[in-house]
């Protein structure tokens, strides 16, 4: 597993990850968090935030609640997302 600055500083590089991460809290889908992230960046869509939860699951940062859906699948941070994600918050990054 990546050290946790290598995941933050990967995190805080990206675009799209950056926002689609922090509109994580709570229990959401797909689509309630891209359009949260829109508000960010309009160039955000569906897919890009589909790709980008995959990889953050990959990262061990969230969780997918209901694998076995096929539809409406609901996203959460780990304890290590929330950890990364209070961080981002007292980074003093705008987007």
């Amino acid at each position: 597993m990546p050290k946790k600055d290598d995941l933050y500083s990967w995190i805080i590089r990206g675009k799209q990850r950056y926002p689609i991460f922090m509109t994580l809290d709570g229990k959401k889908m797909p689509s309630l968090i891209c359009r949260e992230a829109k508000k960010v960046n309009p160039k955000i869509s569906l897919n890009t935030t589909s790709d980008v939860l995959k990889d953050l699951k990959t990262k061990k940062l969230v969780l997918c609640l209901n694998e076995e859906a096929k539809t409406g699948r609901l996203y959460t941070l780990t304890s290590l997302g929330k950890t990364l994600q209070e961080e981002c918050l007292n980074s003093g990054r705008k987007e």
